[in-house]
C-alpha cells in the first residue's frame, strides 16, 4: 500500500493498534519512550525513528496513542516534535483521551503548517485493541476523516464522525462518564448482594440478561467477585479522564454529581494502594464501607 503511517506510543493499547496496521499491509514507522516496547513490531517489519519529528518525517498519516495532555503536546509542539517534520497535507489522528480545549488549540497550531489534526480517543480496553473491536469516536474535518476511515477500520469496529474539532474527545468524556458510574452502580449492588449472603456468581447470571446488565457487569462483575483486580483499564487512567470531565464540566457550567462522588470513591481506592489495579477494585472500597473487610 502506498500510505505510509507513523505511529507513537507502544503502550498497552498503542502496540496492538499499530500492529493490525502493520499486518494490513501499511509502511509503518513507530516511536516510543522505550525503544524495548517496540521491538515486536520492529521484529515484524516496522521501521524505528528517535523522535516524533523522524517519525513523521515523509508520512502522510500519523497516528497518537499515549497517556495525557502534556505528553500529546510534546509529541506535536515540543523539540523533536511533529510540527518540525509534517508535510502540507499530513493528518495526525490522535487517539489519546485528552483535554478537548487543548486538543482544539493544538489543531489551529497544525492548520497554519498546512496539517490536520483529528481527535480520535478509543472506548474497548486492551482487548478492544488486541481484537481490533474498538469504538473510535473522531472530531475533526469531515474530508481528513474520509481518508483515515478506511485506515481506523483495521483497528476499530464502530467508527464514528462526531463532528468538529475536540468532539471525539467530548464524546469519549460522555463515555467515561457512562462508564465510571456505571461501575459504581455495579460495586454497589454487588457489596448488597454480598452483605446479604448471596452467592455473587448466581446474582450476575441472575441479571445478565435483564434490564439491569451492562458491560461492567458482566465483564468486570466476575474479577470482581474472583478477587482479580490486574489492569484491562487501571484506576490511575480513568482518575486522570474523570478530571477531564470535571475540567470540560467547569467550562461548561454542567453539574455532574455523581461523577464526582465516583471520583471521590476512586481516590479512596488509590489511597488504599490500588491505582494501578483495574477500576474494578472499586468492588474493595465499597466493600470495606459495608464492613466486609
Amino acid at each position: 500500500m502506498s500510505t505510509q503511517i507513523a505511529f507513537i506510543g507502544m503502550g498497552v493499547m498503542g502496540a496492538p493498534m499499530a500492529g493490525h496496521l502493520l499486518a494490513a499491509g501499511y509502511p509503518v514507522s513507530v516511536h516510543t519512550r522505550t525503544k524495548a516496547k517496540a521491538a515486536a513490531l520492529i521484529k515484524k517489519g516496522a521501521t524505528w525513528a528517535d523522535s516524533p519529528a523522524a517519525a513523521a518525517k515523509g508520512v502522510q498519516m500519523i497516528f497518537i496513542c499515549v497517556t495525557d495532555t502534556p505528553d500529546v503536546e510534546a509529541i506535536v509542539l515540543g523539540q523533536g516534535g511533529i510540527i518540525e517534520t509534517a508535510r502540507k497535507g499530513t493528518i495526525v489522528v490522535d487517539h489519546s483521551t485528552i483535554s478537548p480545549a487543548a486538543t482544539r488549540e493544538m489543531a489551529d497550531k497544525l492548520a497554519a503548517k498546512g496539517v490536520t489534526l483529528l481527535d480520535a480517543p478509543v472506548s474497548g480496553g486492551d482487548i478492544g485493541a488486541k481484537n481490533a473491536t474498538l469504538s473510535i469516536m473522531v472530531g475533526g474535518d469531515k474530508v481528513a476523516f474520509n481518508k483515515v476511515e478506511p485506515l481506523l477500520k483495521q483497528i476499530g469496529k464502530t467508527i464514528t464522525h462526531c463532528g468538529g474539532s475536540g468532539t471525539g474527545q467530548l464524546t469519549k468524556l460522555v463515555n467515561q462518564i457512562l462508564g465510571s458510574v456505571t461501575l459504581m452502580a455495579v460495586c454497589e449492588a454487588l457489596t448488597f448482594a454480598h452483605k446479604n449472603k448471596l452467592d455473587l456468581a448466581k446474582t450476575i447470571d441472575a441479571l445478565g440478561a435483564g434490564a439491569a446488565s451492562s458491560w461492567q457487569l458482566m465483564n468486570l462483575g466476575p474479577k470482581m467477585v474472583a478477587g482479580n483486580m490486574r489492569p484491562g483499564f487501571m484506576i490511575d487512567l480513568q482518575q486522570k479522564d474523570l478530571r477531564l470531565v470535571e475540567e470540560a464540566a467547569d467550562e461548561s457550567q454542567t453539574s455532574l454529581p455523581a461523577t464526582s462522588l465516583v471520583h471521590q470513591l476512586l481516590t479512596a481506592a488509590q489511597a488504599a494502594g490500588h491505582g494501578r489495579s483495574g477500576t474494578q477494585a472499586l468492588f474493595k472500597v465499597m466493600e470495606r464501607l459495608a464492613s466486609l473487610h
